[in-house]
């Protein structure tokens, strides 16, 4: 028996590994994207200081450690046989959820799932429980400690808009001050705010978390607690005169200081905060497994009195765990998938945006632009003015391209970010409280960004649908925690060892395939930035070929095989057709939207170059439209099973398939040779397949009229000659344009090579 629970608990701590891991990619985000977005330091740098705050504020988290063992449930209440169940239920599920959020790079909350998992498991054990003993449901409340949970969860809910709100109104104040001209204002408030900076973090980080900390003995916590407002007069003082010196002396930009400095207390504040997401429960599931050796009595005779103590956890489980979430950090990729969506949110400039608009969000933004306006007729005008000039970006924009980079946002809204999120974080980690590091950062950041006007009209639809959409995220994160460890927990009550084994596989099976997919998704996104990384005109010409044959491919192959599975009625390979017809018509809208990012970054003697690509760009987005017009009708008709075409049509149909695919070879061939003085050969082919679709227009036509039946077919195939017409102009325009676009360059290259010197 001993065995069986030893083996248990291995997974336990096996899982707490995996866990600290996970659980670290997803939270990243919370202390990395300020200091990412505003390029504070290179990477390696801002991954070094924020390695040494997890480690070192994994210290600080012994006195949270409480929150796994009992302030969810009584743990009095339960046999040691139960908690192990309960215990093992909520780390596979904490393993399995986590992971999903971080695959798909939004970034979830890890106190919200070990609370509602410990929740969820609990009220399933508790319930076999009070089944087992015949006794009322009602009395579930006396194994749930309701009112501890309700507060924690208030707490949880609450910081999402305490967090907007003191982010929205620091980020205001602090602009008013700074301007985006920071050159010209850092030597007047730089001091000031490096001061405050220092004093907000070093007062919650010792002050307030000393009680945490293993290595701080009661003599030395009270010393720091008797004298706190010495010492922080201290840090204030001593830390304005240190950064106005170093503006004046060094001409050092100390707001680069403050957003590393921030990033480690961040990164500090979370590890002393969340790291009993990941470890706590193992922890408490070895402790007790000793208590049971130690007591001598049967699984199900002792009760788990001895998790309602006070516990202090070894210094050593702390540090392993803060070395191996530093480790995960520095290697994770997951991490930097769940960084870009808070960076991509938050960005003062406007990019690809990875969401599209939603009814609510159009609904807030009418809201604010008819409260904007009411504001601006009760202001008065100078003082409007005032507050316009010192929101202006556009030093902001000129100094991005002076420096040839675009910042997401500028060090002032970074350090606001860091340090307001660092001091709530910490202030709820003295009260015992544990709020959702992912909740307080991310919706600082948020109210920052709309206070800064980074949500302007041409972006605010995009961004309040990411937020409405990762805040959602977050509810689904406590459902979907709640309802898996309640199915797991029971699943383990009554199958036992089989059950564990059975569900650590399937754990482990997901985990391959979620990282196969990330992996394939994260190539992807590489290979899209390495092309983005530098726009010059041979790049867009370069890359504008490469596209433009791969589409053609892609139409020519996806058109050929529709209808030859439409003339077979084969459903299966129809429904492929129509799923890659989709993704090809996506990235063509993809293409198509980031025209003007594309285009601005070309340099001035390039502009000429964008017509050309935009042209290209329009035609190939109408000819995969087209394909799309073929595609889904023919899809529709096999789907709902109607009749099929005649023998004379299919055969009919697969001959002018054959001369479509001779078109598009023909047309490759051109591209691929760069052969564009056969174009009008191309489009003498062209022509005379538009004169054999409109004599087969007119033949069904004729036919349609002698029918009493079979319309629908007889009108669909008129369809497909009319979008195939579609089709095959817009294929040749793409090739003009194409031809066009380089015979400019061409040219345009020859002239730079040899400029006309005035005599």
């Amino acid at each position: 028996m001993e065995t069986y629970y030893l083996i248990i608990v291995g997974f336990l701590l096996l899982l707490a590994v995996s866990d600290l891991t996970i659980g670290v990619s997803n939270d990243a985000v919370n202390f990395l994207n300020s200091a990412i977005g505003s390029k504070a330091a290179p990477f390696r740098i801002i991954i070094l200081v924020a390695a040494l705050g997890v480690i070192i504020g994994a210290t600080f988290s012994s006195g949270m450690m409480e929150v796994a063992r009992s302030s969810i449930f009584n743990p009095e209440k339960f046999h040691f046989d139960e908690i192990m169940i309960l215990f093992m239920a909520v780390m596979i599920s904490d393993v399995l959820i986590l992971d999903m959020f971080n695959t798909f790079g939004m970034p979830t909350s890890t106190t919200v799932s070990i609370v509602f998992e410990l929740l969820g498991s609990s009220v399933a054990v508790s319930t076999m429980k009070i089944i087992r003993a015949g006794e009322s449901i009602g009395n579930l409340s006396v194994f749930i400690n309701s009112d501890r949970a309700l507060g924690i969860i208030a707490g949880i809910f609450l910081s999402i808009f305490i967090s907007f709100t003191f982010g929205a109104i620091f980020q205001w104040i602090l602009r008013i001050l700074f301007s985006f001209n920071i050159s010209r204002t850092l030597k007047y408030w730089g001091g000031l705010w490096g001061g405050i900076s220092v004093t907000a973090i070093f007062y919650f980080l010792i002050v307030k978390g000393a009680k945490g900390a293993t290595f701080m003995s009661e003599n030395t916590v009270e010393w720091i607690t008797s004298n706190s407002g010495l010492l922080m007069f201290y840090f204030f003082a001593g830390g304005t005169i240190f950064f106005q010196l170093l503006i004046m002396l060094a001409r050092v930009n100390v707001l680069r200081i403050i957003v590393l400095l921030g990033t480690f207390a961040l990164a500090m504040a979370f590890a002393g905060n969340d790291l009993v997401n990941f470890i706590g429960v193992p922890l408490a599931g070895l402790e007790s497994f000793k208590s049971f050796i130690a007591s001598g009595l049967k699984p199900d005779e002792q009760l788990m009195t001895v998790l309602q103590g006070p516990v202090k956890t070894p210094v050593m489980f702390l540090l392993t765990a803060g070395l191996i979430m530093a480790i995960a950090l520095k290697f994770s990729r997951k991490a930097r998938s769940v960084t870009a969506t808070t960076i991509d949110l938050s960005s003062q400039e406007e990019q690809d945006e990875r969401f599209e608009s939603s009814a609510l969000a159009r609904i807030l933004v009418r809201w604010s632009l008819d409260l904007s306006n009411f504001f601006q007729r009760i202001i008065p005008h100078r003082l409007r003015v005032m507050i316009e000039r010192r929101f202006d970006q556009s030093v902001l924009t000129e100094q991005n391209k002076k420096q040839h980079e675009i910042l997401a946002f500028d060090l002032v809204r970074a350090s606001v970010n860091l340090v307001i999120a660092s001091a709530l974080i910490a202030l709820g980690t003295s009260l015992k409280l544990p709020l959702s590091t992912t909740y307080v950062t991310f919706m600082v950041a948020m109210g920052t960004s709309l206070s800064d006007g980074a949500w302007g009209r041409e972006t605010a639809v995009y961004r309040i649908t990411g937020v409405i959409t990762v805040v959602g995220g977050w509810f689904l994160t406590a459902f979907a925690a709640f309802a898996f460890s309640f199915l797991l927990a029971i699943g383990l009550f009554y199958g036992g060892m089989i059950a564990i084994i059975g569900f650590m596989l399937i754990a482990a099976y997901i985990l391959m395939r979620t990282h196969a997919f990330h992996k394939k998704k994260s190539a992807e996104a590489e290979m899209k930035a390495i092309k983005e990384e530098k726009v010059t005109t041979m790049g867009i010409i370069s890359n504008c070929s490469e596209t433009v044959k791969k589409i053609i491919i892609k139409v020519s192959k996806l058109y050929y095989i529709a209808i030859i599975n439409f003339v077979k009625e084969n459903r299966k390979a129809l429904h492929q057709v129509r799923k890659e017809t989709k993704e090809l018509n996506q990235e063509t809208k993809d293409l198509k939207k980031g025209i003007h990012l594309t285009i601005r970054k070309l340099m001035e003697d390039e502009i000429e170059s964008g017509h050309y690509y935009v042209q290209v760009l329009d035609y190939l987005k109408e000819t995969a439209n087209c394909l799309a017009f073929v595609v889904n009708p023919l899809f529709v008709h096999v789907d709902n099973n109607h009749p099929p075409l005649t023998k004379d049509l299919a055969n009919e149909l697969l001959q002018f398939n054959e001369k479509m695919s001779d078109f598009f070879n023909f047309a490759l061939n051109i591209l691929k040779n760069n052969k564009f003085e056969k174009l009008n050969e191309l489009i003498e082919k062209r022509n005379n397949l538009i004169v054999e679709t409109n004599n087969l227009k007119k033949k069904q036509i004729k036919v349609l009229k002698k029918l009493r039946k079979g319309g629908k077919t007889g009108m669909l195939y008129l369809d497909i000659m009319t979008e195939s017409k579609n089709m095959l102009l817009f294929a040749t325009n793409v090739l003009q344009a194409q031809k066009e676009f380089l015979e400019y360059e061409n040219n345009n290259i020859v002239k730079k090579e040899n400029p006309v010197v005035m005599k």
